[in-house]
């Protein structure tokens, strides 16, 4: 590899790493002014609020990857045209098609740092998180309507009141109907947890309805077979965007095995899949910039348009999602119609640079 090859490397990584690390710690300082509102509350100290910041931190980098390494590539190209150092790479053989090809390189680095953060520890860092919070401030996982938490399963209606941290369920309702929807039996429990392959129900009801009688009986303890498992009401705690792809596929697989909505997760499965390509969208967006001429606009200038283009394409990436469930729109293309749009964005004025 050229020495010129090496530089390039380094400066352009190391403005993406200083930018993405200044915006790490402000999304943190903004995590901590919004902590402190709970702090109080139960046993949520400082120490917890600052366990919690930190904890947050993974599902910042994974949001914030894209963005610094458009503006750390802005900054750094800028940089190198502004002291006339472009300018001879330039005319010592480095031509565009090069140089681009060295920022592809850099982008399919942190395209796979942005996935491997987001697959394998921002959905174990972000359950960590709301864990340690709701244990702190003893609140509960989900309270999704007055009545509780919702799930149906097969030919059962399970009503929930409350989703400890530990995914113990308290006040448990089962709704049984048969073949023909009509209700055959309903237990009450007071708790439930987990054991190997079966949920332990306690301190249970159980109502019986046959067409001669109905029964009613008491039981201390009583074993419930589910495809509800604690890994599924794990998706409770972490917000769909921030859950890994494999949580997510198997989430989606058993809405589907009970004929339940799955579109807001299958657009977070496929953003996921396409989010860490923004990585690339974006190189190719600071291209042109490294090739304009330096009278054209500062460094800080393009800097602060390095920012308004990351902030656009994270919004951009939210109305879509939005307007995607709102409209029922395929979740492949709400996921991809920002992305594409920056990537239409950036060849075009590629393409209107190098003919300059």
């Amino acid at each position: 590899m050229p020495i010129f090859h090496k530089y390039l490397y380094k400066e352009i990584i190391i403005h993406v790493l200083l930018v993405m690390l200044a915006l790490m710690a402000m999304f943190s300082f903004f995590d901590l002014i919004q902590e402190l509102d709970s702090l109080g509350k139960g046993h949520y100290g400082l120490t917890n609020i600052i366990l919690f910041v930190l904890l947050s931190i993974p599902g910042h980098v994974y949001d914030v990857v894209p963005v610094g390494v458009l503006v750390g590539c802005m900054m750094s190209l800028s940089q190198l045209a502004r002291h006339s150092e472009l300018l001879v790479l330039r005319v010592s053989g480095l031509s565009v098609f090069k140089l681009g090809l060295i920022l592809v390189h850099i982008g399919l680095l942190f395209t796979l740092l942005t996935f491997s953060v987001g697959e394998l520890i921002t959905p174990i860092s972000e359950k960590m998180a709301q864990r340690l919070r709701i244990q702190a401030s003893h609140a509960l996982v989900a309270q999704e309507f007055r009545s509780g938490l919702w799930v149906k399963d097969d030919r059962q209606f399970i009503n929930v009141e409350e989703v400890m941290a530990d995914t113990t369920l308290v006040n448990v309702h089962i709704y049984e109907f048969d073949q023909q929807a009509r209700l055959i039996r309903i237990r009450d429990a007071k708790s439930a947890d987990y054991q190997h392959d079966h949920w332990r129900l306690k301190d249970v009801t159980e109502t019986q309805f046959k067409l001669e009688q109905n029964s009613v009986m008491q039981i201390a303890e009583a074993k419930w077979y589910s495809m509800i498992q604690p890994a599924l009401l794990n998706v409770l705690l972490v917000m769909p965007e921030k859950m890994s792809a494999w949580n997510l596929s198997a989430y989606i697989d058993h809405l589907n095995n009970n004929n339940q909505k799955t579109n807001r997760y299958q657009v977070a499965l496929w953003a996921k899949m396409i989010y860490p390509l923004a990585c690339l969208v974006m190189v190719i967006l600071a291209l042109p910039i490294a090739i304009l001429p330096q009278r054209t606009s500062g460094v800080s200038a393009k800097a602060l348009l390095g920012i308004m283009l990351g902030v656009a394409y994270q919004i951009l990436n939210r109305v879509f999602a939005h307007l995607g469930l709102l409209n029922d729109w395929p979740p492949l293309l709400s996921a991809l119609l920002p992305t594409l749009l920056f990537l239409l964005a950036g060849l075009i004025t590629l393409q209107l640079v190098t003919r300059r």
